[in-house]
């Protein structure tokens, strides 16, 4: 597979980029893209068999429901890491190993909707969450222990939204290729 397709199947929507200056629209459109997901993914991946759940998104990437329940587990970690920041000063947070987590008994058989009832409920709690952040909140930051790198809630949230429709597009460019 040429390299250029390959990198296209892995992020299909680029990698993220923070914006120099995060305004109070991205941050509304960023938290718009949290809250609308759950309904988004689930009407994407319930109308799929078992047998599409179990086709990987890319080659030698995980299939689609690895996808959901991995998008599941990230963001909850992600919810996690929102209450730390607000509640310690610049705490380093616990990383974790994703792609073991993918290897997992649950997420590779699972049904997705223990994810999807998951993520619904997750999203609901972070977005309510995000909307009564002050400014000063959202300058609050947590460091990721795999390269010291200090982040801060407004970053994190825009990191989020584009990780929400990064695997989206996983999923539905999958859906697309395979004329489903």
């Amino acid at each position: 597979m040429e390299k250029e397709t390959f990198e296209q199947l892995r992020y299909p929507i680029g990698k993220f980029n923070i914006p120099e200056s995060i305004t109070k629209e991205d941050l509304q459109e960023w938290i718009a893209i949290l809250e609308n997901l759950p309904q988004r993914l689930s009407d994407l991946v319930t109308p799929l068999t078992d047998q599409q759940l179990e086709t990987p998104y890319r080659p030698d990437g995980w299939t689609v429901r690895q996808v959901v329940h991995h998008i599941s587990d990230s963001h909850h970690n992600s919810y996690i890491r929102f209450k730390w920041a607000l509640t310690e000063d610049t705490p380093t947070i616990k990383a974790y190993n994703e792609k073991a987590w993918a290897e997992l008994f649950d997420t590779r058989t699972a049904p997705i909707q223990m994810s999807l009832d998951h993520l619904s409920a997750i999203h609901t709690k972070l977005v309510y969450l995000l909307k009564g952040l002050s400014e000063e909140d959202l300058q609050r930051s947590f460091v990721h222990p795999d390269g010291n790198q200090e982040t801060t809630l407004k970053e994190n949230i825009g990191r989020y939204a584009w990780h929400s429709n990064h695997h989206y597009a996983h999923i539905e460019n999958l859906i697309q290729r395979k004329g489903w």
